[in-house]
């Protein structure tokens, strides 16, 4: 089971944090972030659909096709919980590295005439004051890890329940 844990969590979040890096790469060139959130979100379900797969091959290859809904719900935790740390250890290298002024780059975006043309003046305020919490709690590398594990962990969470009600499987009774 620790194998599985392992090996499957590790190559989500190795692929979590490829497409995360790739994306914003990608947001950084087009001097834009729109649809990232979407992509985002999508990358990360379909790095996390990784947990899907350890989980059943362990039920399926060593567990004798029987899984209680308990067991395949921690499998999927520690992976979810390996793959969003190497996502936040991702997120962390290439913000100290290769992106430090995301934060404003993103306020620019944000903020920009042609967004907050479509706002309200109550939005704006909105939009002004949630980037300024983005900028306190990208004042400490505690706050970045902090940020990033709320961006991805309930993701994970929920690919966990997911999986553990998909794939618990009770022993066949014996008449």
């Amino acid at each position: 089971m620790k194998r599985n844990v392992l090996v499957y969590g590790l190559i989500s979040g190795v692929c979590v944090a490829t497409f995360m890096a790739a994306s914003i790469e990608y947001c950084y060139n087009k001097d834009s972030f729109e649809g990232s959130m979407l992509l985002g979100y999508a990358a990360m379900l379909l790095s996390f659909s990784l947990i899907f797969v350890g989980v059943k091959n362990y039920r399926d290859k060593y567990n004798g096709g029987v899984i209680s809904f308990g067991k395949a719900f921690l499998m999927s935790l520690y992976m979810a919980l390996i793959a969003s740390t190497l996502y936040v250890l991702g997120w962390m290298i290439a913000y100290y590295n290769f992106f430090p002024d995301f934060i404003d780059k993103l306020a620019a975006y944000q903020l920009s005439p042609a967004k907050t043309s479509q706002m309200s003046a109550e939005q704006v305020t909105a939009v002004r004051q949630q980037i300024d919490m983005f900028r306190e709690w990208y004042s400490s590398w505690i706050g970045v890890a902090g940020a990033t594990y709320m961006e991805i962990l309930p993701v994970g969470l929920l690919v966990a329940i997911v999986t553990a009600l998909v794939l618990k499987r009770k022993m066949p009774k014996l008449e």
